[in-house]
């Protein structure tokens, strides 16, 4: 076994325990933190199979931003985990099964995509050309559907995550757009006419007689 292969195998084992802990783990944080490994070890993969460009946009774009957002915002909700795993282990086998149909579906794709008689070239052309300068021409020419595809459902993944997470709250309250819309001016607004009140003025004391004055002076 060479060294290329003991850290391909290294690197694959760490991955796959990092993956499993970040959907079994108690705490958000600690999900969040082995994603983060995840990300580190499969960049360290890429980079054995000479994908330089992917690892280093899995480390700059996943775990330099993303996963920091992800890391401050449930540091900063302060979620409750307890009540998103129940009944974990209850669909635990339904989920297993189908992440390995996912995962036979990849490998037969991946498979049937990879020719082995031209991965010669392919490492010649790479050498020539850089691995960047390949992937742009393959991603938009060969795989330009796949691509557009892709991009079709994380868009639909992330309006799902927005619909998901935006509940109603019933100590909040809501404004509805189309009653501001309709809103007029007799809703809001009743002018009364009142007759004015005049208050009378309180009666001046009258003034002390001179004689009691001056005995009070004396």
């Amino acid at each position: 076994m060479t060294t290329t292969s003991a850290l391909f195998y290294l690197f694959s084992a760490v991955l796959l325990f990092a993956g499993a802990r970040v959907i079994t783990a108690r705490s958000t944080v600690h999900a969040a933190l082995y994603l983060v490994l995840a990300f580190g070890n499969a960049a360290c993969v890429w980079l054995l199979l000479r994908a330089e460009f992917l690892a280093i946009a899995l480390v700059l774009v996943y775990v330099g931003a993303v996963m920091v957002l992800f890391l401050f915002v449930v540091m900063m909700l302060d979620l409750n985990s307890d009540s998103f795993r129940e009944g974990f282990w209850k669909h635990m086998p339904l989920a297993g099964l189908v992440g390995a149909v996912i995962a036979l579906e990849m490998a037969f794709v991946l498979i049937r995509g990879f020719d082995v008689r031209s991965a010669p070239a392919m490492a010649d052309a790479a050498s020539v050309a850089g691995n960047t300068k390949l992937l742009g021409v393959a991603i938009y020419t060969r795989y330009l559907y796949p691509l557009q595809v892709a991009a079709v459902l994380l868009l639909v993944a992330i309006i799902a995550a927005i619909s998901l997470t935006l509940r109603r709250r019933k100590d909040s309250r809501y404004i509805d757009p189309t009653e501001q819309m309709k809103a007029r001016k007799a809703d809001r607004l009743r002018i009364v006419q009142m007759k004015p009140v005049v208050e009378p003025r309180p009666a001046s004391p009258p003034d002390a007689p001179a004689g009691g004055a001056a005995g009070a002076k004396t």
